[in-house]
């Protein structure tokens, strides 16, 4: 029996599945960390198309599995190897990893990202300019997690974010920034009364003005427009004359993807509920008409498109003081303007416009 025991310790020793492994010195764990901190690249089948939503969903999903392993190959070094020279560089690198797996849509991992930034906090040594960099970061990622809620709910988030920051950090001009992106995606009591209270603060003066040109848009709201023009197709086409129909007028341009991306909703929401009353016009900020023709052809789009001619700034687009796009504009069916943010819940809106003149009547 005893050298059946002293053979099978023989025979484990010197095989090497049968033995148990050393631990990696801290030199090998660092290679590992090092190749698992490399992000996915794109799939080679994506060159020359844009992938689909479907698609682009696993590949967040695989980029935020990959962050994952490199934040727990982080932190098994920093608990074997604490005082090593390189500690202090792997743990951010360990917050780097964490943030992007939450940002991609790990939101298991938000726990343990907020953990660690309360110890990043708490270090005395700490900055406060990194201190403020790190908790506008947390803002931002807060908002984002309640994207799947809603616009409105990820709104309220980060403005709550915001006012934290204003409070903590009152003379941090960035937070300003930060209530004009509110502003920005507000409806117009809402909107004009950020804009307003930048125009009044120490915010830069880009902002001011940023913010100045926003309250002139959102004093819009409740106020009848004037859109009168001949479409590229040759249609004539008047605002004024499509009352008792939801008009949404669509700021966009060939060159923006965002524009482009959100056409298969717009499209979905015209062939639904145009036989309800739901008109689209779409006003272009493209340079080339031929670009705008061809791709109107090629995603089949039923509605006119103004263009003005390469040659001049698109009056619209100036009078209208659009400075990004896409921007999506409702107008209802006594002509008024009342929604400056159509993009978010558009088909849902269009119905609610629709179904509160049949109240009314």
């Amino acid at each position: 029996m005893n050298r059946i025991l002293l053979l099978a310790a023989a025979l484990a020793f010197a095989h090497p599945t049968l033995r148990a492994q050393a631990p990696e010195d801290a030199d090998a764990l660092l290679d590992r960390l090092t190749q698992a901190a490399q992000p996915p690249k794109p799939p080679a089948e994506w060159a020359g198309r844009l992938p689909s939503p479907e698609e682009l969903a696993a590949f967040r999903a695989k980029q935020a599995e990959s962050a994952g392993r490199a934040a727990d190959l982080a932190a098994e070094f920093l608990t074997r190897f604490p005082a090593h020279a390189k500690a202090a560089e792997v743990r951010e690198q360990r917050h780097q990893a964490l943030s992007s797996a939450v940002q991609k849509g790990d939101a298991k991992r938000a726990e343990q990202l907020d953990k660690l930034e309360e110890q990043i906090l708490a270090d005395p040594k700490l900055s406060a300019e990194d201190k403020f960099r790190l908790r506008m970061r947390a803002v931002d990622r807060r908002a984002g997690l309640k994207q799947s809620e809603g616009m409105a709910v990820m709104l309220a988030e980060f403005e709550k974010g915001a006012r934290a920051l204003q409070k903590e950090f009152p003379e941090r001009k960035e937070v300003f920034e930060m209530l004009y992106a509110v502003a920005m995606r507000s409806d117009g009591p809402k909107a004009a009364a950020i804009a307003k209270e930048i125009a009044a603060s120490a915010a830069d003066p880009q902002v001011k003005e940023a913010a100045a040109t926003l309250l002139k848009k959102s004093e819009r709201i409740g106020k009848a427009i004037k859109l009168e023009f001949t479409a590229v197709d040759g249609r004539k086409v008047d605002l004024a004359k499509l009352k008792g129909k939801v008009v949404l007028i669509d700021f966009w341009a060939t060159w923006c993807g965002p524009c482009v991306a959100e056409l298969p909703n717009v499209k979905a929401a015209y062939e639904k509920l145009n036989p309800k009353g739901f008109e689209v016009i779409g006003i272009s900020l493209d340079d080339d008409k031929a670009a705008l023709l061809a791709l109107v052809k090629h995603k089949q789009l039923p509605w006119p498109q103004f263009f003005e001619s390469e040659k001049d700034e698109n009056r619209y687009a100036k009078e209208f003081d659009i400075s990004a796009i896409p921007a999506m504009w409702l107008v209802d069916k006594q002509g008024r303007l009342v929604d400056m943010n159509a993009r978010d819940g558009l088909e849902k809106k269009v119905e609610k416009l629709l179904e509160e003149t049949k109240a009314a009547k």
